[in-house]
């Protein structure tokens, strides 16, 4: 039997494959994806990492196994520092300030709102799903794309830090548990999480177009 990691791969393919092949990945990769979308990234990314130590945070709430608590206090002090550092000395560099619109705009919100709403209201093991579909996304993508071409070093860097051995061994980590804890659960449960995982995806997806296009939705 596949694991449930494996299942939701394979079951949500087309919205996982429709992410990492976004526009927003393609062009950056290709290093022709304009200033402006990633300054828009930067800004509402940025303040996404804010959101997600709240999400971690839940997730050591609702743990119940001590190992599972101190990787989770390890992955809250790699938010608070390594990437919030990162947004940070990116921000000030390219001279970007808080910019409420974008934060407004649908596509942001629904991200940032759905996700906290899952931490807040859901299991730990919903809260584990949606951050391994969040982080094998991003390390799937940044890792294909390690060694792409790009003139700008913050750019490189930004992928640099989602492809880097701590990152890759986070998401290894949050898909182990996906697979721990799917074998306890019954089938009704398990396919709930696997809907869950696509659904993570969209959001994504839509959180992307945000930045890529600059357009505010309606």
């Amino acid at each position: 039997m596949a694991s449930l990691s494996a299942r939701m791969l394979t079951e949500e393919a087309a919205s996982f494959q429709a992410m990492i092949a976004h526009p927003f990945v393609r062009d950056l990769a290709a290093d022709r994806l304009p200033d402006t979308a990633f300054d828009r990234y930067l800004l509402i990314e940025g303040a996404f990492v804010d959101t997600a130590i709240a999400i971690f945070g839940y997730a050591v709430a609702k743990a119940t196994d001590l190992d599972d608590r101190r990787k989770l206090i390890g992955t809250l002090d790699a938010l608070a520092r390594g990437q919030m550092d990162y947004f940070a000395d990116a921000m000030a560099r390219r001279g970007l300030t808080p910019d409420p619109a974008l934060q407004a705009d649908p596509r942001v919100a629904a991200f940032r709102e759905g996700m906290l709403a899952i931490a807040r209201d859901g299991s730990f093991a919903q809260i584990i799903t949606a951050m391994f579909a969040a982080e094998w996304m991003y390390w799937t993508w940044c890792d294909a794309h390690r060694d792409a071409p790009l003139r700008d070093p913050m750019r490189r860097d930004w992928i640099a830090l989602h492809a880097a051995p701590n990152f890759r061994q986070q998401a290894q980590w949050l898909r182990a548990r996906v697979d721990a804890l799917g074998r306890d659960l019954d089938s009704a449960a398990a396919d709930d999480l696997v809907t869950l995982f696509g659904h993570v995806q969209r959001l994504e997806i839509a959180f992307h177009d945000a930045a890529w296009s600059g357009e505010v939705a309606p």
